[in-house]
């Protein structure tokens, strides 16, 4: 087999980065929509021991998305993040004070990721960046890399959006026409979880 040439791996590159920015987006989505049809009180309480809320969630995305994708390039996000100052409480980037609107951050988290895009469009798969908060033997990761980093950690996010959001109203699945979970009127949720728990306790 004859070895591949640099326009077939350049445009493997590209095929790659274009299919994990795809399903990026389609997460940016499911983010979202956890968010919809809810109090402001109820995006912001806490309901684990850890404290993760619906908001707070999301808050951290908006920054995880700018860092990956903005200074790493050189592209500096423009909107400022004081809860990455070094006199910021712990985990500030994990919940929404009194003085944040639930607007200003879903347009922080749309913000960046409108920043993300123009960066995907200037740069190539295989480009290698710089993440400063790495480990020196592998801050120099290429976008590609990156992309698979963010989508690994949207996607787990995403799953603590499902169960904090389920706690609140019992609202399930990932997107409005989710199907990849029973809907209620093809089953007794009751019922299910009550069979899940008789299970449960017969080997307590």
């Amino acid at each position: 087999m004859a070895p591949e040439s640099p326009d077939d791996a350049a445009t493997a590159n590209e095929a790659a980065k274009g299919a994990l920015i795809e399903a990026l987006a389609r997460l940016q989505e499911a983010v979202l929509w956890k968010l919809d049809g809810i109090s402001d009180y109820d995006l912001r309480r806490p309901l684990t021991a850890t404290g993760s809320n619906l908001l707070g969630i999301v808050k951290h995305l908006a920054a995880v998305q700018a860092g990956y994708f903005g200074e790493c390039f050189g592209r500096p996000f423009p909107h400022p993040m004081p809860w990455f100052e070094p006199q910021a409480p712990v985990n500030a980037d994990m919940w929404v004070t009194p003085q944040e609107s639930t607007a200003s951050i879903i347009e922080l988290y749309r913000a960046s990721w409108e920043h993300a895009v123009e960066t995907f469009a200037v740069t190539p798969g295989d480009r290698t960046g710089l993440v400063p908060w790495w480990p020196a033997d592998r801050n120099r990761p290429s976008l590609i890399t990156l992309l698979v980093h963010v989508s690994v950690e949207t996607a787990r996010h995403a799953g603590h959006l499902d169960i904090v959001r389920e706690l609140i109203d019992e609202r399930a699945g990932r997107f409005a026409d989710d199907r990849s979970m029973p809907h209620d009127d093809e089953i007794d949720w009751a019922a299910y979880r009550a069979q899940v728990q008789e299970a449960a306790d017969a080997v307590r």
